[in-house]
């Protein structure tokens, strides 16, 4: 859990990169125009990640920020879907146990009643496919994206090549910032719901207290 939210809180840091001035002044001028370095905070690196950085190496933080982002949406959007009491129908396994059976959360992975190892083995191992063969701007032998978490690979479009640049843009940014929130807000939810184990429950809008 510790490494989790440690890796949570270095990559939200690096999400929001696009900086250092003075030293990184050069830095500062070939990124300070990059998507994503907008109001209150505009071109923001407080721990110097581009310092000296080069347009590749701002590529992968920005690749790695947009995974991120959108792994955290889909993470946030479980917690507080699950917690709402909406729950798969049917069994998780042969055994008869029910996807409501188990708890919310973190403790679902971790804990006395949470899913069976070799559960847990098998959504490590679809995630490891997932990020080794399709999530992937070059998955299956496509050409590069036009841009990094461009994960199309030739077959998804859903009318992206029908938007001009602006909306482009805008689409990308309003992406970014839901990541960015999301990052947010599961780190959050996962804090307050380890809270709970020294009797420091919070009573939270929308999902209540993390039990």
């Amino acid at each position: 859990m510790k490494l989790a939210v440690a890796a949570l809180l270095a990559g939200s840091a690096a999400a929001f990169a696009p900086a250092q001035v003075g030293k990184a002044s050069t830095a500062l001028n070939a990124f300070e125009s990059e998507l994503g370095a907008q109001p209150p905070l505009g071109f923001f690196d407080p721990l110097g990640m581009l310092t000296d950085a080069d347009q590749e190496r701002f590529d992968r933080l920005r690749y790695v920020e947009v995974k991120h982002g959108r792994i955290c949406q889909l993470a946030f959007l479980g917690q507080i879907t699950t917690r709402n009491g909406v729950h798969l129908s049917g069994d998780i396994d042969m055994s008869g146990h029910s996807f409501d059976s188990y708890p919310n959360g973190i403790a679902a992975v971790f804990g006395d009643s949470a899913i069976p190892q070799a559960g847990v083995l098998q959504i490590f191992a679809f995630v490891g496919f997932l990020e080794l063969f399709v999530m992937k701007d070059s998955a299956n032998g496509a050409e590069p994206g036009e841009f990094p978490g461009d994960f199309r690979n030739g077959a998804l479009d859903f009318g992206w090549d029908t938007f001009d640049e602006e909306t482009k843009l805008s689409k990308r940014a309003i992406e970014l910032n839901n990541g960015r929130a999301a990052m947010m807000g599961i780190l959050g939810l996962m804090v307050h719901e380890k809270l709970g184990e020294i009797d420091m429950v919070a009573d939270l809008p929308i999902i209540g207290a993390l039990q």
